[in-house]
C-alpha cells in the first residue's frame, strides 16, 4: 500500500509543476506574441491535480490574474480537491 501512495505523490509533484510550467511558459509566449497555451489545456492540467501549481504559478508570473474565471476558478478546483483527497484518506 505505500508504494501506491508515493506513485500518487509522485503525479501531483509532476502535476503540479506541469501547471507552474506551463503559466510561465504562456506568459512568456504572451510577451513575445507568440502561439499560446489554451486555456482549455491550463484548466485540464488543474483539473488533473495541478490545481495548486497553475494557481501559484499565476501568482508568481503575473498570469491570468485578470480573468475572473482563473482568480475564481483555479481556487475552487483547488478545494474541491482538497476536499476530495481528505475524504477520500478518510475512508482508506
Amino acid at each position: 500500500m505505500i508504494h501506491i501512495w508515493y506513485a500518487v505523490i509522485f503525479y501531483f509533484i509532476v502535476i503540479n509543476l506541469l501547471g507552474l510550467c506551463l503559466m510561465g511558459m504562456d506568459k512568456s509566449k504572451a510577451r513575445r506574441h507568440a502561439w499560446r497555451i489554451s486555456e482549455k489545456s491550463l484548466f485540464l492540467v488543474s483539473i488533473l491535480g495541478g490545481s495548486l501549481g497553475t494557481w501559484a504559478g499565476m501568482y508568481l508570473f503575473r498570469h491570468k490574474t485578470k480573468h475572473w474565471y482563473f482568480v475564481l476558478g483555479m481556487p475552487f478546483i483547488f478545494i474541491l480537491q482538497a476536499g476530495l483527497f481528505i475524504y477520500l484518506t478518510g475512508k482508506i
